[in-house]
């Protein structure tokens, strides 16, 4: 207390009052700027900064704990990507229950750095979760530039620059189930297996039953099971390399379950099919497990209008097939025949348009000609056009003895002819015999039918009238089809009809009557 007191006492023989003053304040003062220089430079190590960027969420992320104020707006993309500003951990358990991926959900929350904020992201609903999991913190670092900083999850490549994280998509949304994988994706259709290798991932891995009809049993009973894996690395067991790899996308669904009962193919099948692959614009290819030539045959149309490429039947495939995306199983509305335009890009308004298009068939420009010929040989004619009414259409061609027509979608009405029935198939020019061939004639035998053939000439075709003689469509048909489906379709089934010849084509009518009395 008196070295105090002395000490009080020089200082103030030293120095006048006003010096006083003004030495005081110039202590503050560097104080301040001391402690402000300290807080500047360790700053980086006293806590983790805060977040302002959008960060990856996987399938097993359920909760988002802040430590600090979370802004009032946070925004689940299509994506699955959640951007805020804030100080986070994120957590995860690891599990593999699966999350949608079609929502845009808005939270707007407004909480103290003392409360834990929690979501649970489930069958496109976001619920509150109080659960704490096992922390995954990322730590931007102080660099501003994207991408750099202290890398502190699973993994970092040289720099400490993370890894791009890409991960499945798994959902469950009413009547479907289905996973979307992004990377390097490997499906061995021997063991029914899709990997995703090398990801930076966690090792899950989910069941899945490619048919849009879940809860099912005795559908799913009749549909190969798929495994799902995660997180695998090559070099692990039962990881195999490529033998073929694909630049397009992949969709993977079964024939099993109610295929060939015509509401299930569409309900099931084929809405659900065009839901899931009608935003790849035919740049994708169909796997089909529990392949059903027969459907495959009925609905080739729509097959290639949705896909540019020959399905492939992966379940009888020996190599591993290697693709950057894969979708396992489809979308589907949880309504029957149902496209919900408010939870999907598209509408059954849309949809019909569709089957419109893909189900124009070429058709007769003197059906009454025809018809009066065919009389003039003893049958009895009826002219029907195919429409929605299944049942009216299987009835009418039942009762047939002869069903003919131009090469094209209607004539897959042959399923309803009764045994020993004729089919005659209108050919008409660009090169169509081999479609012939495996489209209609090769079936039609295996279903009992007897098969006649007319081959149009160039007269009997209305792209006569479209192009001059000398133009390749006419001279070098071969010559379309290099350019490839697109372009051979847009001619020959698109823009032509038939104008047949009667006199030449009475012939076949007189053969289907001896055949009939054979």
């Amino acid at each position: 207390m008196g070295e105090k007191i002395m000490y009080d006492t020089i200082f103030a023989r030293s120095f006048s009052r006003y010096d006083q003053k003004k030495l005081g304040y110039g202590a503050f003062l560097a104080c301040f700027l001391i402690a402000l220089s300290f807080s500047t430079v360790f700053k980086p190590y006293l806590g983790p900064l805060t977040v302002n960027k959008r960060l990856s969420i996987n399938d097993g992320l359920k909760m988002v704990r802040a430590n600090d104020t979370i802004s009032s707006n946070a925004t689940f993309f299509s994506n699955v990507v959640i951007s805020f500003n804030a100080t986070v951990e994120m957590v995860s358990d690891g599990s593999s229950n699966m999350s949608s991926t079609s929502r845009n959900d808005t939270i707007g929350s407004s909480t103290s750095s003392s409360k834990t904020l929690g979501f649970n992201y489930t069958n496109g609903v976001i619920r509150n979760d109080t659960r704490l999991m096992p922390v995954l913190e990322i730590n931007n670092g102080s660099s501003s530039q994207q991408g750099q900083g202290k890398c502190m999850f699973c993994g970092c490549v040289e720099g400490g620059v993370p890894e791009k994280i890409i991960e499945p998509i798994c959902n469950i949304e009413g009547r479907t189930e289905f996973c979307e994988m992004n990377g390097d994706i490997r499906i061995n259709g021997k063991s029914s297996t899709v990997l995703q290798v090398g990801m930076m991932t966690e090792n899950s891995s989910w069941i899945i039953g490619p048919y849009a009809r879940k809860g099912d049993r005795e559908a799913l009973s009749h549909v190969t099971k798929w495994k799902v894996k995660t997180g695998v690395k090559d070099g692990d067991n039962g990881v195999h390399q490529c033998n073929r790899y694909h630049g397009v996308p992949a969709v993977v669904f079964s024939l099993g379950g109610y295929a060939g009962n015509n509401f299930h193919d569409y309900t099931d099948i084929i809405i659900p099919l065009y839901l899931t692959s009608r935003r790849f614009n035919g740049e994708v290819k169909f796997l089909i497990t529990n392949k059903n030539p027969w459907w495959i045959n009925k609905f080739k149309t729509i097959l290639r209008n949705l896909s540019h490429y020959d399905p492939i039947d992966i379940d009888n495939e020996q190599q591993v097939h290697c693709f950057p995306t894969v979708i396992i199983g489809l979308k589907r509305d949880p309504k029957e025949l149902t496209i919900d335009p408010s939870r999907s890009p598209h509408s059954m308004k849309e949809f019909r348009q569709f089957l419109r298009t893909t189900k124009k068939t070429r058709a007769f420009t003197n059906t009454k000609a025809i018809a009066t010929m065919a009389r003039t040989l003893g049958y009895k004619v009826t002219i029907a056009e195919t429409d929605s009414n299944v049942a009216k259409v299987a009835e009418t061609i039942n009762a047939c003895d002869v069903m003919m027509g131009v090469h094209g979608a209607g004539l897959t009405n042959m399923v309803f002819l009764p045994s020993n029935a004729i089919l005659i198939q209108i050919v008409p020019i660009g090169g169509f015999e081999w479609l012939a061939r495996t489209d209609f004639e090769e079936p039609s035998k295996d279903m009992n039918l007897r098969y006649l053939e007319y081959k149009i000439k160039t007269e009997e075709s209305t792209l006569i009238q479209q192009y001059p003689p000398y133009h390749e469509v006419i001279r070098n048909p071969g010559a379309i089809a290099k350019q490839g489906w697109d372009a051979f379709k847009a001619v020959y089934l698109q823009q032509q009809n038939v104008k047949l010849d009667i006199h030449r084509f009475r012939p076949i009518l007189s053969r289907a009557i001896e055949l009939l009395h054979e």
